[in-house]
């Protein structure tokens, strides 16, 4: 089986304290990760500011084998950012458990699925491939969640992701949502993990094993608080280890020391 590896060091990566990257050293990491052998590059989230719009189109034009994707929220103007940036693939997201609902969007669920379903429907009129995360999936209630990635599946949906936001889940729970995702949407599902309790990268094996053909991962496992799914660790698990299936990417394991030292000295 082929793991897709989408790689987010030049977006969530970012998010490590006290890192900033100017748009010459995002695109010099860009090539880096290109010649790596990662399928997707997370560039950047072009709306929220000039240099990070610049440094996202400067990626796009610049002609790379694998697919560059831009993050955006469920609103229209974050869209056509990306749009506005050369991309024809966005990542957008809304947040979907209780917790964030209530106190960060001040929404209902019902609210949240509208947005969801609009940004869908909105980035495919644009033109997009369009992956869509549900925010803190490991904390949202399991029947919600299921109907959320239904229905923007039926909306149009690419590609469906879910987002361990704030590293709450085990593997068997990232196995099971995993499960429920494939079922309820028939699309490819990646799986995005955070390291809180040290669990990114064995979570994000079980929700391979259990039928996600994707793994959103950065370069020394950066990323905010304790960081994300370490690229090295997570595709040599997948190159090593003696999983009943043999899985493969195309990650060039003979470059992951070079580029890991690349972007450590960036």
């Amino acid at each position: 089986m082929k793991v897709r590896i989408f790689d987010t060091t030049l977006r969530d990566g970012e998010q490590t304290i006290g890192v900033s990257l100017s748009p010459d050293q995002k695109l010099a990491i860009a090539k880096k990760l290109d010649d790596l052998g990662v399928d997707a590059i997370e560039a950047g989230f072009p709306v929220i500011s000039s240099g990070e719009f610049k440094a996202v189109k400067m990626i796009a034009a610049e002609g790379l084998s694998c697919e560059i994707a831009g993050l955006t929220r469920t609103i229209k103007n974050d869209i056509d950012s990306a749009v506005n940036a050369g991309l024809n693939y966005i990542h957008t997201f809304i947040a979907t458990s209780d917790i964030h609902l209530q106190y960060k969007l001040k929404m209902t669920r019902e609210q949240a699925l509208e947005k969801a379903i609009e940004a869908v429907e909105y980035g495919k009129s644009r033109g997009l491939q369009v992956e869509f995360s549900a925010e803190d999936a490991t904390r949202t209630d399991r029947e919600f969640l299921k109907k959320v990635f239904a229905d923007v599946a039926k909306a149009g949906a690419d590609r469906v992701n879910i987002p361990d936001t704030v590293g709450y889940s085990t593997p068997e729970y990232m196995a099971e949502l995993t499960r429920d995702t494939v079922k309820a949407t028939n699309l490819p599902v990646s799986v995005h993990c955070h390291n809180d309790f040290g669990l990114a990268v064995a979570n994000s094996l079980a929700g391979i094993h259990a039928g996600a053909s994707c793994a959103h991962v950065t370069i020394n496992g950066i990323g905010e608080r304790a960081g994300n799914a370490s690229l090295e660790e997570f595709s040599m698990a997948l190159k090593c280890l003696p999983f009943e299936q043999k899985y493969e990417t195309n990650i060039k394991s003979e470059l992951i020391y070079e580029t890991s030292r690349f972007i450590s000295k960036t």
